[in-house]
């Protein structure tokens, strides 16, 4: 993102490709903005409403934790990295969400404290946060996809797909979208985004505010989804031996016993 005040060895985002199209009104926004002198904290505090306040990374204490600082001031602190860029975007776009992540974590190290292991519900936490993507889709596609029969998702249902909505929300896996390659694999949240939110972003971010709990991450609730395998997304998936890389595209385990 030379052109938008980041660091000039990082590759610039393309705004055209399908896994940005929720986050790239504001994307380009905030580029705008750094290109103009901004920095990202200010930057991002600038395009859209959030129920937080960006901050220099500077303002983080030594020795507090990052969810806990963010619960207890309402301040994000934000390195100049692509990654805290993308995360700045999810805060924009999913703030319901992301205030109840922050919610849970700070519980979580309430009860816990901050050890070198961060426990189950830490981990999912993290993992949601960091690799989630939402599924709106008809039934054939989810247990295609529960049972990882890749061939029956993608190619012999590849017309339903064209009822169907992904939507990335984890930051990280933004990031890794900005060069994209074949394995880069989003983590499905298990629970099926209702067809009656329709189209709107505002109402699938409450209705996942509202569904995500300790007790609910605790059990793991996602799905692996090579992302570059969705039709439209990639235009090597065209060919249907594209789904035929079992490094990528890997079959359900089986029961040892």
């Amino acid at each position: 993102m030379e052109a938008e005040g980041l660091s000039p060895s990082i590759a610039s985002p393309d705004w055209a490709a399908p896994w940005f199209a929720d986050v790239a009104a504001q994307g380009q926004a905030v580029g705008r903005a750094l290109a103009g002198g901004a920095g990202l904290p200010q930057a991002l505090s600038a395009n859209g409403a959030s129920p937080v306040r960006f901050v220099p990374q500077a303002e983080l204490p030594a020795g507090v934790a990052y969810e806990q600082f963010i619960f207890d001031t309402g301040c994000v602190p934000t390195r100049e990295n692509l990654h805290d860029f993308f995360n700045g975007l999810c805060w924009l776009r999913f703030p319901h969400t992301k205030r109840q992540l922050n919610r849970l974590q700070a519980a979580e190290i309430a009860s816990a404290g901050v050890g070198a292991v961060r426990g189950p519900v830490r981990d999912a936490l993290t993992l949601f946060d960091e690799n989630a993507a939402l599924l709106q889709a008809p039934e054939p596609l989810w247990q295609a996809l529960a049972a990882r029969d890749w061939q029956r998702l993608f190619v012999t249902l590849r017309p339903l797909w064209a009822q169907a909505r992904l939507v990335l929300f984890g930051h990280a896996l933004l990031e890794k979208l900005v060069v994209p390659y074949k394995s880069i694999t989003a983590h499905v949240f298990r629970e099926p985004v209702p067809v009656t939110l329709g189209d709107d972003l505002g109402a699938w971010d409450a209705w996942l505010a509202q569904h995500l709990s300790a007790p609910v991450l605790a059990t793991k609730p996602f799905t692996p989804l090579p992302v570059l395998g969705v039709p439209g997304w990639w235009p090597a998936n065209n060919d249907p031996a594209y789904y035929a890389d079992a490094g990528v595209f890997r079959p359900a385990r089986t029961d040892p016993s």
